[in-house]
């Protein structure tokens, strides 16, 4: 695992983003590698807002001294992203792809994979973003041994042969549910190929143990297979805007990633907006101290004149009305910079669009094009999209359209607007939201499912649906007026009014009422055997035991039945009927 190098061209340090399930301990694992308390100080011990934070390489080789000796590489540190959820992790793009070079997937031991954490492991496929998985929570295993600050390989050692047996068997639990999300994973130190394989590192992040393997496979992975990709860039800087913040004494900031080239005190830059990009002048440039946070810093920033990729920085401009979360921040001569039409194209969002289909709203560009694809893979159809909340204007063009199945908003990390909220009382249109991508499309589907069947219903009501019947044996128990007999329902269900015909087109009465057992009943579906009273029929005569007998049907219904999702043995009786109608008249139900 350990990579040694000869003298090669700079490197940036790489852009780790910390992803996984609420309270599985991303931020705590960062306090643990940067010595700080982050963590004590978000609302609930909830990350609140989207961090980032600058380990130097020297501070890497301190903590990983025992693992590495006196090697050395030429990535210059790691610099990690904490986000407040995997759906921030779409809105932070560079270059139209994710901002991020390789991400930390952190999973509590215990508790193996939850829905975010299977949302984000979608999310970084989907980016084709490396990742490794943080095991944490190693110290909650019964009878673990804990020291802090030791390495996993060292700690594995000291503890007893029924605490690693118990540790092996939560590990291969979760090596199980990755593989079913097409995930092949192993634990680190028993991979042979780094690119057939997702790295599993046991970390505690409350005692420090495994941090030292967890940053040691960090480094080589980026060093062996990213250098290319982090090449210091000379030239205009160009960086990634994390959040815009309010700051006492600053007035409205910008948290940044900067990851491309150099940013100046005074350059001109373009912000990205939700229209046209903002043309404006760097003020400030504000620097996070080493192993400190740019959300919450414990020691005051450094004042930088210039700025170096990579770096994560609070910057203050002239300007900054209308300016996103997610949004580029480019370097640029003037308003007629190439760069300008570029960040134009980057930020305007291409997703394919039918004339039917549903909306889609989400809070940033890269939730958006997240939602579009699962929506894609889903074979769900877009009609419009938006970044924003969800409108009074979105309510109101959802219910001018045409089938109830498209007066559908899909909102992802997108609330509604209380002019919204009042509008849509006065509509029949459906809006769901959720900050997990794939449990919207599921919610969405269910939806689906469970409208199509009240419709199937409500049209099987309204006419009769192919049903045929089977007068039992020795279930005569009376002839006529009405002839009440035994029938198994062999397809659909019959219920009572509906009028009745013979395979050979013969007329027959129509069913009164049907009983199962005591029990009048409204309907009987197929495979049930229930006693039918039938009007304007003698057994004997027109019918008899043993004889199959079909519900009639109305022509003008056909067409409408071709639509509906028939069972096999519906549409194979309702061939069965058209077939049998079509004796005398050849060109019924067409």
């Amino acid at each position: 695992m350990i990579l040694t190098v000869g003298d090669r061209l700079a490197i940036r340090q790489p852009v780790v983003s910390v992803l996984g399930h609420v309270d599985h301990g991303k931020t705590k694992l960062l306090d643990t590698i940067r010595g700080t308390s982050v963590i004590t100080r978000e609302a609930g011990a909830i990350t609140q807002h989207i961090g980032a934070t600058e380990v130097p390489i020297d501070h890497i080789y301190k903590v990983c001294g025992k693992l590495i000796g006196s090697k050395r590489f030429t990535v210059p540190g790691l610099l990690f992203i904490d986000t407040p959820g995997h759906h921030s992790f779409t809105t932070l793009r560079a270059r139209g792809g994710s901002l991020a070079d390789i991400a930390v997937l952190v999973v509590d031991i215990r508790e193996g994979l939850k829905p975010q954490t299977i949302e984000s492991i979608r999310i970084l496929k989907q980016y084709r973003t490396p990742f490794i998985i943080a095991m944490n929570k190693i110290d909650t295993i019964q009878g673990w041994i804990p020291e802090n600050g030791r390495p996993f390989i060292f700690a594995e050692k000291e503890q007893q042969e029924h605490t690693l047996n118990a540790l092996n068997e939560r590990m291969y639990h979760i090596i199980s549910l990755l593989a079913s999300e097409n995930v092949p994973s192993d634990r680190y130190d028993r991979i042979d190929d780094f690119t057939k394989a997702v790295a599993l590192v046991p970390v505690s992040a409350k005692e420090g143990e495994g941090i030292a393997d967890l940053l040691l496979v960090l480094v080589g992975l980026a060093q062996r297979f990213l250098e290319s990709q982090l090449s210091n860039e000379e030239g205009p800087g160009k960086g990634t805007i994390l959040e815009v913040k309010e700051e006492k004494g600053l007035g409205q900031t910008l948290d940044m990633i900067l990851y491309s080239g150099t940013l100046r005190r005074g350059d001109t830059v373009a912000l990205g907006t939700r229209g046209a990009p903002l043309i404006t002048k760097v003020k400030a440039i504000l620097k996070p101290k080493p192993l400190d946070e740019i959300r919450d810093p414990r020691d005051r920033f450094d004042s930088v004149k210039e700025l170096n990729a990579a770096a994560g920085v609070k910057i203050s401009c002239q300007n900054m009305d209308g300016v996103i979360a997610g949004a580029p921040l480019v370097v640029v001569s003037g308003q007629n910079d190439p760069a300008v039409a570029e960040m134009k194209e980057e930020t305007s969002v291409k997703i394919e669009t039918q004339d039917d289909g549903i909306m889609i709203k989400a809070d940033a560009i890269g939730s958006l094009e997240a939602l579009a694809y699962e929506a894609k893979a889903a074979s769900i159809p877009i009609r419009k999209y938006g970044i924003g909340e969800i409108s009074r204007r979105d309510i109101v063009d959802a219910a001018a359209c045409g089938t109830q199945f498209n007066k559908v908003i899909l909102g992802f990390n997108a609330e509604l607007s209380k002019d919204a909220a009042a509008e849509l009382e006065e509509h029949d249109i459906k809006v769901l939201t959720n900050q997990v991508v794939y449990r919207l499309i599921e919610e969405f589907q269910q939806w689906l499912d469970d409208t199509k069947k009240k419709q199937d219903a409500d049209k099987r009501s309204e006419f009769s649906f192919p049903a045929k019947f089977k007068i039992l044996p020795n279930c005569i128990f009376r002839a006529a007026k009405p002839a009440i007999v035994g029938v198994r329902v062999l397809a659909g269900r019959i219920r009572p009014n509906q009028r009745l015909i013979m395979p050979d087109g013969r007329s027959l009465g129509k069913i009164r009422s049907i009983r199962s057992g005591e029990e009048v009943i409204k309907e009987a579906s197929q495979g049930q055997e229930v006693a039918v009273a039938i009007d304007d029929i003698t057994i004997g005569r027109q019918a008899d035991a043993e004889d199959v007998i079909y519900i009639d049907l109305l022509a003008s219904a056909v067409k409408e039945m071709s639509k509906t999702d028939l069972t096999e043995d519906e549409r194979m009786t309702l061939d069965e009927t058209i077939a049998i109608k079509r004796k005398e008249e050849p060109f019924w139900g067409m």
